[in-house]
């Protein structure tokens, strides 16, 4: 039987992340963030809920939507955002970007290749049974990474030789625009389950559910019983990074077909291809678009902090949002100070 859950330890957790995620999609909408930004809005409950069961050795390798899951394990958040601004204050002096963030205070790295968590992980739980045991390594993807060979592999490894990691699914359907399901054959559970590993799944909007059963797969990989699969269903609100010109057709619908309609004539009028085969090309974007706007539309309800709030008594919740709100915007106002008044690395408003 798993120990019951802390729930203001954990919506804390969560409301740290968003308000840091907030912070940097706003600047991002500024200019002041470095290329594309990939939030963790909306896999709060995801992330919370498997990290409170992380102690002193645990590890994380993490994918390229990580800022949250480093927040929520203690790393400095100005630290992380003078980082994901480009400084060279920043707690890997700029160099990472948003992306390949490590911090060995709390002993996670995040990579932005897809997959490559499965490996590291892997090495990781490898150096646990050497020199900690009972620890266990947690590493993140989505269902569509599950097509890339080396994660497969990973699989594989830690099936064979009964290592303590844990493979978290974070499945919202999409991989970029691409429907999972077009081109995926099976399902993830049925593949995690054809390599042998344990699985178990949640809701991943609803963090007690995610904890409960992140405690089991915890529990088992401890005690060397192996590694787990543990599948979430992913809801991200902002898409799949800051200014996704198909979440951009849903909230302005007016801005970004200005961008879309000249694009669109223009591959119906250049060189190759019949009318016929480029117009039905279109339609399919269109299809794709649609589709896309409605599971956006059908999945906002499912805020994971909204429903985390109801965990705990009102005084508490604005108690720990009044707390973390000022820290928060601190450290932000803080990291905007050192940046200055630099030119920003974006267009300010852009649609893409």
């Amino acid at each position: 039987m798993g120990k019951k859950m802390d729930a203001a330890r954990v919506y804390r957790m969560m409301v740290r992340s968003r308000l840091v995620e907030d912070a940097i999609v706003e600047a991002w909408a500024e200019g002041l963030v470095p290329g594309e930004y990939h939030a963790a809005i909306g896999e709060e409950g995801i992330n919370a809920g498997i990290i409170a069961h992380l102690t002193e050795h645990d590890t994380m390798a993490l994918d390229h939507r990580n800022t949250g899951p480093f927040i929520m394990r203690g790393t400095d958040p100005k630290a992380l955002l003078l980082e994901v601004l480009g400084s060279d204050e920043g707690i890997n002096r700029g160099m990472s970007g948003h992306m390949h963030i490590f911090d060995k205070s709390v002993k996670a790295g995040a990579d932005g290749i897809v997959g490559s968590g499965g490996p590291l992980a892997v090495g990781q739980a490898y150096a646990h049974t050497r020199l900690h045991p009972g620890s266990v390594a947690i590493t993140f993807h989505g269902e569509a990474t599950m097509n890339q060979g080396l994660l497969m592999e990973s699989y594989n490894m830690a099936v064979a030789w009964n290592l303590p990691v844990i493979f978290v699914c974070k499945d919202n359907k999409w991989g970029i625009t691409t429907y999972s399901k077009d081109v995926t054959g099976g399902d993830p559970i049925s593949r995690a389950k054809g390599f042998g590993l344990h699985v178990e799944t949640a809701a991943g909007h609803k963090v007690q559910d995610v904890y409960a059963a992140a405690g089991r797969l915890v529990e088992r990989a401890r005690a060397g019983k192996g590694p787990g699969f543990l599948y979430l269903t992913c809801h991200r609100p902002n898409g799949h990074f800051e200014g996704d010109p198909l979440v951009g057709l849903l909230r302005n619908p007016k801005k970004q077909l200005s961008v879309w309609v000249p694009e669109l004539q223009g591959g119906l009028a250049a060189e190759g291809g019949s009318v016929a085969d480029k117009a039905k090309a279109m339609a399919g974007v269109g299809v794709r678009a649609g589709r896309y706007t409605r599971d956006v539309a059908l999945t906002l309800r499912k805020d994971p902090v909204r429903r985390a709030r109801s965990l705990v008594s009102a005084s508490v919740a604005t108690k720990i949002e009044d707390q973390e709100r000022a820290e928060i915007q601190a450290a932000m106002d803080e990291a905007r100070e050192r940046v200055g008044q630099r030119v920003g690395f974006g267009v300010k408003g852009g649609t893409r």
